[in-house]
């Protein structure tokens, strides 16, 4: 861990004080990770809601009935493993799901008691979210591309959890820190994520600094010769 902070909860506080997610997507341009940004549809339903924790990636699947004969017994239950997966999530985890399609919503409203119940940090579902007043009631971070009320259980399943994903090209794995606000969603790779949030309060410091030199008069040419960043 970092000088800095001592361990997630620590880090994730400090990062929804000080930072926001462009900084942190702006120090990983550096790092030359330069595709993490996931679609920039996908944004908070409140966008006054952050999302920050570790991921927990779950694979969704396409079905065509909500259940009966067939050679996976996946296909045996409503929802598939979602309730399993859904029960595993741990605190200051991110549910993060991809794999289904946009026919059905992929998170709701008893799914975010549950999470919260967990002590889990938000959910990104590549898709709709359903409930939207429960959530909202709950104050639970969630992102997807907006609401749509179709069920999920004849239409789609969570085949496995806690396993690699991709989303929009970006490969998601367990323990990678998802990171979201009004303006997107990042995925921090776990073997970048000290590096990242150091150069990101940095950077802030540095941003402030031109901020005040701005409002003071400066122009923005002699600001970047003088500091070095825009």
């Amino acid at each position: 861990m970092s000088q800095f902070w001592s361990d997630d909860d620590m880090l994730f506080s400090l990062a929804k004080e000080k930072l926001f997610v462009a900084l942190v997507g702006d120090v990983l341009d550096t790092m030359g990770l330069q595709h993490q940004f996931l679609h920039p549809q996908l944004k908070p339903i409140d966008p006054d809601m952050v999302i920050i924790g570790r991921a927990m990636p779950v694979l969704e699947a396409d079905y065509f009935q909500q259940q009966g004969p067939g050679h996976n017994e996946i296909s045996e239950k409503p929802f598939g493993l979602m309730f399993h997966a859904l029960d595993d999530l741990k605190k200051n985890e991110v549910y993060i799901c991809a794999g289904g399609s946009l026919r059905y919503a992929q998170w709701g409203g008893l799914m975010s008691t549950r999470a919260l119940q967990c002590g889990a940090a938000g959910a990104v579902v590549h898709g709709y979210h359903r409930d939207t007043n429960e959530i909202l009631r709950l104050n639970y971070p969630v992102a997807s591309f907006g609401s749509y009320a179709q069920d999920q259980g004849p239409r789609g399943k969570v085949v496995d959890w806690r396993v690699p994903i991709e989303l929009d090209g970006i490969r998601v794995t367990p323990g990678d820190v998802i990171y979201g606000d009004r303006d997107g969603i990042l995925v921090i790779p776990a073997h970048a994520v000290d590096d990242a949030f150091h150069g990101a309060f940095e950077k802030a410091k540095g941003e402030n600094t031109v901020l005040t030199a701005l409002q003071q008069g400066m122009t923005t040419v002699e600001a970047f010769d003088k500091f070095g960043i825009m």
